[in-house]
């Protein structure tokens, strides 16, 4: 697989930039660039030949001015392209949707004011959640400052909720997710660790479950979390492998059940799961960050019974991880590449970015 470089990260006045996407490029069937990670929720792209180097002027098509500062990743639905944003001191949310094909500003939508924004680390946003679209629809999510449905043709506001209180304490990030009729949110904060799920046609709630965890402290810097749940399937049981501050669970995406879960020493996790068949692979945040790779096949507590390995050497805290063919590729938080081999976790190389 190619991997699909699909990174926007904004200043005050950033250039949202689109590679050109030209018939020369052999891009069969590829699905929508829908969500954090894309279609396949871990990075990766069936597209080939795309260009490996661009510049100001080599392989862009057009730029974009957008206004304000968002850590969110663009998401793409056949001839948009949406971006979240917000002002600068967190007091203005919105989005913004641009032409595929000419960089055209379709739509430049204010979603929520906000009269009290929390604090947020130097290095967030108040709009770092990557949205979810559709066709018809996408879904932008702020943390506690509210999740809206937008209508994809007008950016009409179908449905809001603003009524999930959590205390981000550094500024949310985990993005919102798709499993049939749901969306599923995870807010790990401060002061409350849960999970909801809303029914995407009307934003109303269907299941809500408190985290289960024994975190070990009544400290809550120690019990939030920032990364994004998946949602996988393993020898028939459909499993949402979720995250959390010192632990990650599994749980029933129907009904908010859990199956499972397996226990770690860190906290604030920010990568979003992997899962190649056989094991996920997840890496613990902060607190020297390592990364674990599970069979998903048990019940309870499977901290003792289904970790297969355990790497502490060059795991990133807060980029996610990319899975190819066996192996795993990841780039720690100092520009060091690391390639492990999935099945042993062991290394293959090692080698600082330029």
């Amino acid at each position: 697989m190619a991997l699909l470089p699909m990174r926007c990260l904004f200043s005050a006045l950033c250039l949202l930039a689109v590679i050109n996407l030209s018939a020369s490029w052999a891009i069969a069937e590829e699905p929508h660039w829908n969500q954090f990670r894309g279609p396949y929720a871990d990075g990766t792209s069936q597209a080939t030949g795309l260009p490996t180097t661009w510049s100001e002027t080599e392989n862009i098509v057009w730029k974009t001015s957008v206004h304000g500062r968002a850590w969110s990743s663009p998401v793409v639905w056949k001839d948009q392209v949406w971006v979240t944003t917000s002002t600068k001191d967190g007091k203005e949310l919105g989005v913004v949707c641009v032409d595929f094909n000419t960089g055209i500003i379709l739509h430049d939508q204010k979603i929520f004011d906000v009269e009290k924004p929390q604090y947020i680390d130097p290095s967030n946003s108040h709009a770092s959640s990557t949205p979810i679209i559709e066709e018809g629809r996408i879904y932008v999510h702020y943390g506690a400052y509210g999740t809206a449905c937008l209508d994809t043709n007008t950016a009409k506001v179908l449905w809001e909720r603003r009524d999930y209180p959590c205390n981000h304490w550094r500024g949310a990030g985990s993005s919102p997710i798709i499993y049939q009729n749901l969306l599923i949110l995870q807010y790990d904060g401060y002061d409350f660790q849960y999970i909801v799920a809303l029914d995407k046609e009307t934003g109303k709630e269907v299941w809500k479950k408190d985290r289960d965890i024994d975190y070990g402290t009544k400290n809550g810097d120690f019990k939030k979390a920032f990364a994004t749940p998946r949602v996988i399937e393993y020898e028939g049981r459909v499993q949402l492998i979720s995250p959390a501050a010192k632990a990650t669970l599994s749980y029933n995406p129907l009904t908010g059940d859990e199956y499972w879960k397996f226990y770690y020493p860190q906290h604030s996790a920010a990568n979003r799961p992997l899962f190649d068949g056989e094991k996920i692979y997840v890496g613990t945040g902060f607190g020297k960050a390592h990364l674990y790779a599970v069979n998903p096949g048990g019940n309870g507590n499977v901290t003792d019974s289904h970790v297969k390995w355990i790497e502490q050497k060059g795991i990133p805290s807060k980029p996610s991880q990319l899975l190819i063919d066996g192996l795993l590729y990841m780039i720690d938080d100092k520009g060091i590449a690391t390639c492990l081999d999935a099945e042993t976790g062991d290394e293959v190389w090692k080698e600082r970015m330029d």
